[in-house]
Parts: structure tokens; sequence; C-alpha cells
């Protein structure tokens, strides 16, 4: 992972209160990743939760559509100072992908194609607070906002909004994934500028 997106570029300010401190609002949608993007065919897709080595559940692509999906209206705000307002999202919650796993996990550490993780409190991920995102504003999610499914997890700094995403797995203790290796938060919140150590 040593090319880097110019999602990583030049900072301006913003002094609109609305905003988590420190951060500027934007109407782009910047790219901000590391590495090549990976190119995910849905028919190979799937999506896993494991616990311990072991597969707790899988999903193919057409699993995933036919479970529930929501309509999510949602900021976001990325760690490299940008957030955008009111953007609108389509998936399954994580709720509806945990209902039938049987764990004390207090931890998921997210895992992507292409390489990628990032941990988050089980708590962050539950009660209506992350999904699984495959449209954003009406179209299908873009392969370099994370497409053909991201995790969304809007209330945290969108880091831990993995992109690419094809598997969470259960943890009883935290532990640093990708970015948490390299210095960022290992929680995340942007309201508290959880930004770096």
């Amino acid at each position: 992972m040593a090319v880097f997106s110019r999602g990583f570029g030049a900072r301006r300010r913003d002094t609109d209160p609305n905003l988590p401190p420190g951060q500027y609002l934007t109407e782009d949608f910047p790219v901000l990743s590391a590495g090549p993007t990976p190119r995910i065919d849905t028919a190979e897709w799937s999506f896993d939760v494991i616990e311990d080595g072991r597969g707790l559940a899988r999903w193919s692509w057409d699993d995933l559509l036919a479970l529930p999906i929501e309509d999510i209206a949602t900021d976001i705000h990325c760690v490299t100072r940008w957030s955008k307002l009111g953007t609108s999202w389509r998936g399954v919650s994580i709720d509806t992908l945990l209902e039938d796993v049987d764990s004390e996990a207090t931890h998921v550490m997210a895992h992507s194609y292409g390489g990628y993780t990032t941990n988050i409190p089980l708590e962050d991920l539950t009660d209506g607070k992350a999904w699984i995102a495959f449209e954003f504003e009406g179209e299908p999610l873009d392969p370099e906002h994370g497409g053909p499914a991201r995790l969304l997890v809007p209330h945290l700094y969108f880091w831990k909004s993995a992109k690419w995403v094809k598997g969470l797995e259960l943890m009883d203790g935290d532990a640093p994934g990708f970015w948490e290796q390299n210095g960022y938060n290992m929680h995340g919140d942007p309201w508290t500028e959880e930004r770096y150590w």
C-alpha cells in the first residue's frame, strides 16, 4: 500500500459551526485510499463473519441484496479534514447481518479486498450505527469509493468505513488495523478529534 490518492492533499479551513472541530465543508467527494483500487466482480463477491478462525456466516452478492435494505441519510467526515453533509446511501444494517450470530466479542476487525483492515468497537457497529453500503446518491457505489460495497460507519472518521469490504472478524479485545498501526487513533470520533495517537 504505497500509492496514495489525492485525498491526502492540501487542506482548507472552514468555520461552519455545524461541522466537527477542524473540518471544512466540501461539495466534492474526495478519494482517499492507499494502494490500487480493487475491481471486484459481484459474481465473485462474498462477505464473511468469522471468529477465532471459524466462519460464522457468509453472504453472496445476491444473498446480501435479498436482505432488508435501508436508506441512510447522513454526514461523513474524513480525518484529512473534509466533511460532506447530507449524503444518501442504501445498504444492509450490520444489525441484520449479526442478528443470528452468537458471540461475546467486544471488537471487530473489518477486512477488505486488497488487504486493508480497520478495527472498530462492536458497539459502534450495532444499534443502527453501521451498514454494508452499495449505493451512493442513487447509483451503484463506484469502485474508487469502495464499490461494490463498503462498510459505512458515519459517526466515526471515514477511514473506519472500510472500502471494498469483504468481512468482519469478531474479536474479544481491540487490535490495530492498517491506519491504526500507522499512527491513527484506535477509535476515530470526529467530534472529539480522535485523529492520531
